[in-house]
């Protein structure tokens, strides 16, 4: 049984897993944020993040952080955008784009070996000569 404090509230819980080190009621709470934040967004398409942070009470830090999970997600006409982890281009979500992903995925898939098929086993030239049995 693993007994961890909540980083919000201070309250110990048992910890089941996640990323997030928190007790139910909170997450539950950060929850509803979410969703309030979400309706928020749809309702006003136009709004900044720090707009919408003051509005909704949360955090910019929090909202970067859905936006990075890919929780929240800003059309491509809209303001609002972070930077790639990598290369710093402006993306709408996640944490890398598109080029740094791809760049990614060519870079593990020829990191790992692929199994090559196996040879055919050769054959071995015939002789011309063969055994003879002498009757005796």
């Amino acid at each position: 049984m693993d007994v961890r404090n909540c980083r919000t509230c201070g309250r110990l819980f048992n910890y089941i897993g996640g990323p997030a080190n928190m007790c139910p009621a909170c997450r539950e709470e950060v929850e509803k944020k979410f969703q309030k934040v979400k309706e928020y967004i749809r309702e006003n398409p136009k709004a900044s993040i720090q707009q919408i942070a003051d509005d909704n009470e949360v955090s910019t830090n929090q909202l970067r952080q859905w936006i990075r999970e890919e929780r929240l997600q800003f059309t491509d006409d809209s303001d609002i955008g972070i930077e790639c982890e990598n290369c710093g281009a402006s993306i709408k979500t996640g944490r890398f784009c598109d080029n740094c992903k791809n760049s990614m995925a060519n870079s593990l898939s020829e990191a790992i070996e692929k199994p090559k098929a196996p040879e055919p086993p050769k054959k071995k030239p015939e002789s011309k000569s063969k055994m003879h049995f002498l009757e005796k």
